[in-house]
């Protein structure tokens, strides 16, 4: 269906602008449309920071990125449409070859760039994984997220594309868009797994990772929770490592903003080749998302990309505002972990790994659904057995 739906734009935009504008008009128009798109891809995070602390609308609360993102679109395509179409005049003519493939050149690329424009943002919205398109599997596995299912002409994949390109280069400036959020339709797409039932956003300081040590290596010697006679394989090339991550307290519980429920696709550590990390928010980056979390100090609660994570305001202790967890992340070797990013809005700053000397103790963690269950079934097992 979605590429169905970038033909039809493709072809409105070709037959509107070889019917009813000239060369000129259609390039600038053009123009405009991939201007128009990088500013929505540069700014809307900003405008989403601002929509998610200001407004108190939670039904429009999972539709904040799209909204932010649609709004910077419309807003500069406009505005710039409006100054250029008024400077060129229709008397402009390359003679009549040139205007008639011009147009078509030009209609092709408008829609292209309209089309991946639409769908970036459907990624964005909390609809179900087969809209606009299903970019993966509903459970998909953290080795395959390399092989995404594309669009015709990867429509999104081409707007997004030219936004790294400007975004990397020379107009960069401090950060770069390819080292915040590599992969970035991944990103979007892997957020919204579970969007029925988990929030996109939250609250922007939902979460936070230690000033020091949060980042050392995992123990050799980690088991599967499920099965502790089973020890946890990392496949050739990658290296087990724990992240500490701590959820703030008072962002538990407000449902659409909710920091307590999520999933391990909400979670993406953003790693950076070592001879690269010296400049953190700059260059080409790769996220890795976790396997699972520490249930006890060696052994490991695997979980799926797509399976929900509960915290609740009874995990904490009396005084406690921050819950702490380890995470356990597959990190590629001679990749450095350097940015930890929650949801859609959140984004740490991770400090270098802690050597073997600094580890601290686990920050163990055990979900408390599992513990109001398992005493039924050990109930149940035992009425059976009389």
């Amino acid at each position: 269906m979605a590429s169905l739906l970038v033909l039809l734009i493709i072809i409105s935009c070709v037959a509107y602008l070889y019917l009813k504008s000239t060369l000129a008009k259609s390039f600038a128009t053009t123009i405009v449309a991939i201007c128009a798109s990088i500013i929505a891809f540069n700014y809307f995070e900003i405008l989403l920071g601002v929509f998610v602390n200001h407004v108190q609308l939670d039904l429009l609360m999972p539709w904040a990125s799209s909204i932010c993102f649609l709004i910077l679109f419309v807003a500069a395509f406009a505005g710039l449409q409006a100054v250029v179409i008024n400077f060129i005049p229709d008397s402009i003519n390359f003679g009549t070859i040139a205007e008639k493939s011009g147009r078509i050149i030009c209609g092709f690329f408008l829609g292209l760039t309209l089309a991946g424009f639409l769908l970036s943002m459907l990624l964005m919205a909390p609809l179900p994984d087969k809209y606009p398109y299903q970019r993966f599997d509903a459970n998909v596995k953290i080795y395959d997220i390399a092989k995404p299912q594309k669009v015709l002409f990867n429509a999104d994949g081409f707007t997004a594309g030219l936004f790294n390109l400007v975004s990397n280069g020379s107009f960069s400036g401090k950060k770069s868009f390819t080292a915040l959020h590599p992969d970035f339709l991944d990103q979007v797409f892997l957020n919204r797994i579970a969007a029925d039932k988990v929030s996109v956003v939250t609250d922007s300081k939902a979460v936070r990772v230690p000033d020091r040590i949060a980042v050392w290596p995992a123990p050799q010697n980690l088991k599967d929770a499920a099965d502790p006679n089973q020890l946890v394989k990392s496949k050739d090339g990658y290296n087990p490592t724990i992240v500490r991550l701590g959820i703030e307290k008072k962002a538990i519980g407000n449902k659409a903003k909710d920091a307590g429920v999520f999933t391990p696709s909400q979670l993406r550590l953003i790693c950076k080749r070592e001879k690269d990390a010296k400049h953190p928010l700059l260059g080409h980056a790769i996220n890795v998302y976790p396997t699972g979390y520490l249930k006890t100090a060696n052994q490991l609660q695997l979980k799926r990309l797509n399976e929900k994570i509960s915290i609740k305001r009874s995990d904490f202790n009396d005084n406690d505002k921050v819950l702490w967890i380890d995470f356990v992340f597959d990190v590629p070797t001679d990749f450095v972990p350097k940015l930890l990013e929650f949801k859609q809005n959140v984004v740490a700053l991770v400090p270098p790994p802690a050597n073997a000397e600094q580890v601290p103790a686990a920050a163990t963690f055990t979900e408390s659904i599992e513990l109001k269950i398992e005493p039924k079934k050990n109930a149940s097992k035992r009425r059976t057995s009389r």
